[in-house]
């Protein structure tokens, strides 16, 4: 049986797989950090917010005493609608579908070959000096 899963793990399209998710997560933490650190406070500053992860609206009365911010409230187990955070889960999402749709579009034109360009169309000239050929040929 050890054997058996030796051969299937050491597959090429299993290794394949997990470099690709190993390097996808990395590649994914390189998109967030871009989209919080760059992006983000860029959008920010142009909207007049600073933070959007602390944009939400409370869905319930919250405790008294209870500070009115979106982990406190959630800590204190008040309902809340974060589309701050789901803003910023967006923009990851469209920047990484945007750079994952570039590299595959740059991919794909290194795999396309150029087609050999067609022969050039044989005279009726030639083919019929072929026939005449061809035929004494006979």
């Amino acid at each position: 049986m050890f054997k058996e899963f030796k051969t299937f793990a050491l597959k090429g399209n299993v290794v394949d797989l997990a470099v690709g998710v190993i390097i996808g997560a990395a590649f994914g933490k390189i998109v967030e950090s871009a989209v919080n650190d760059l992006i983000m406070p860029i959008i920010s500053g142009l909207v007049g917010r600073v933070d959007f992860s602390n944009l939400f609206l409370a869905l319930g009365a919250a405790p008294e005493g209870t500070a009115q911010t979106l982990d406190a409230l959630r800590k204190a187990g008040v309902p809340v609608l974060a589309y701050g955070s789901f803003i910023t889960v967006c923009v990851n999402f469209i920047i990484l579908a945007f750079i994952i749709f570039v590299m595959i579009k740059q991919i794909n034109k290194l795999k396309t070959t150029e087609a050999p360009p067609a022969p050039p169309a044989i005279s009726e000239e030639i083919l019929l000096l072929r026939d005449i050929r061809n035929s004494l040929q006979k």
